[in-house]
């Protein structure tokens, strides 16, 4: 595929800017009803379309095997009946969120009788850029359109039919409610020039959210010339401090690493404190479960399977069954690696001591920080926010899982009585 931008595509982007500027101009006027309306009404069309949409992710799973994905990349891919009604039900949660459009951040009233108020208002256009995971294509739809903006979607080539397949069915849904049918779009080209074209799109997309690999994030990043909200790797850490309780840390362990070893919050490297009472069911319980562990010299005594570590693994996001092991001095070795090596994603610790705790805690500098909980909570919808459009790993506007209010800015609204400077 070209990377290369062309004077085609850039024309396909204008339009599709052009016309999701005016839907944005629609939808931050409309009452949060009107808007959670729309996605049940989306969320009916993609249950209706669960065989459309079936046939089209098989169509896709096939090209995938055939193209050498990954088992990580294709259990990203792969949508059955259970994932296609977590995104209906994801839509659904988002629709019942309280819509931050409109609301106070505060009010002050100056000396000259002047009244000042600072209050949420949408972005605008939002450019989503994507990998595998088709059901982003509805996260970040209906997060978009709840909080006020309109959304230009971008998805990987691997997952192109099942995209078009559920956009349809989010068109339906949307169209059926009388909303514009161009508040959520899907750049319907594969060709990589598209996203060039959407990183300098200034004036009609307001803010790109790029959510893949490395190399998709640095592209972003170096190309740009529109905002940025970056989501970047997952290089996690899970910490198992001398006073972790054992049942508690194996189970914790195991989860982060297994329960699914392809998204984002899985653990990458597993710190455990050379005071702890006895690392080796940890290990056994994680080999067992088919996981590849590597580590040092000092690891690989502790058990047989452990392969040798490099120095890149402690910076690798493998997003399958491998996982690097290290022992460290305390909590503050443990802190000293991840400020080394962590992406400043999530990062967890396992204990039963509250002042080790505190420590750790406050002094990880990263987007989620975790007590006695599995790194795989790292989700927006874990979080109680409905759905994610990513988990920003920066410092600036928005941190964690960015839902509806890191969709939004504000503006300050000055309400005078014929006040004029002196």
């Amino acid at each position: 595929m070209a990377d290369i931008d062309t004077p085609d595509t850039q024309m396909l982007i204008a339009d599709m800017g052009s016309r999701a500027r005016a839907a944005a101009t629609v939808l931050a006027a409309l009452p949060s009803a009107a808007k959670a309306a729309a996605l049940r009404s989306a969320a009916a069309a993609i249950r209706d379309s669960q065989e459309a949409i079936l046939a089209a992710n098989a169509e896709d799973m096939v090209a995938g095997k055939a193209n050498g994905l990954s088992d990580a990349m294709l259990d990203r891919l792969l949508l059955d009946a259970k994932r296609i009604e977590g995104m209906a039900s994801g839509i659904e949660a988002v629709a019942g969120l309280e819509d931050p459009v409109g609301s106070a951040l505060d009010e002050r009233t100056r000396p000259n009788g002047l009244v000042l108020r600072r209050v949420r208002v949408p972005i605008g256009v939002i450019g989503i850029i994507y990998e595998s995971r088709p059901n982003v294509t509805a996260d970040a739809g209906a997060l978009c359109l709840m909080s006020g903006n309109a959304a230009v979607l971008r998805g990987g080539s691997e997952a192109i039919r099942s995209n078009r397949a559920i956009h349809a069915a989010l068109v339906q849904g949307l169209t059926q409610a009388d909303l514009p049918a161009d508040s959520i779009q899907l750049v319907p080209v594969t060709d990589r020039a598209a996203v060039g074209a959407m990183l300098t799109a200034e004036g009609l997309i307001d803010m790109v959210v790029p959510r893949g690999g490395k190399s998709l994030v640095a592209r972003v990043q170096a190309e740009a010339r529109v905002p940025v909200l970056a989501h970047l790797d997952g290089i996690n850490h899970s910490y198992v401090d001398r006073a972790a309780d054992p049942a508690m840390a194996q189970a914790l362990v195991v989860n982060a690493k297994m329960r699914r070893t392809g998204i984002c919050g899985a653990t990458e490297t597993l710190l455990i404190d050379r005071g702890f009472t006895d690392p080796k069911p940890i290990l056994a319980a994680l080999a067992d479960a088919g996981c590849e562990l590597r580590g040092d010299a000092e690891v690989q005594a502790l058990d047989p399977r452990v392969q040798p570590a490099t120095e890149e693994d402690w910076d690798t996001e493998y997003l399958e069954a491998i996982l690097s092991v290290k022992l460290v001095d305390g909590v503050e070795a443990a802190m000293a690696h991840i400020a080394a090596h962590s992406s400043h994603h999530t990062d967890a610790i396992i204990t039963e001591d509250a002042e080790t705790a505190t420590r750790f805690l406050n002094g990880v500098d990263s987007a989620i920080v975790m007590w006695n909980a599995s790194t795989q909570f790292a989700d927006g919808g874990e979080f109680g926010l409905g759905a994610e459009i990513g988990i920003s790993t920066g410092r600036l506007h928005a941190r964690g899982p960015v839902a509806l209010e890191g969709l939004t800015t504000y503006k300050w609204l000055v309400l005078g009585t014929g006040q004029a400077r002196p």
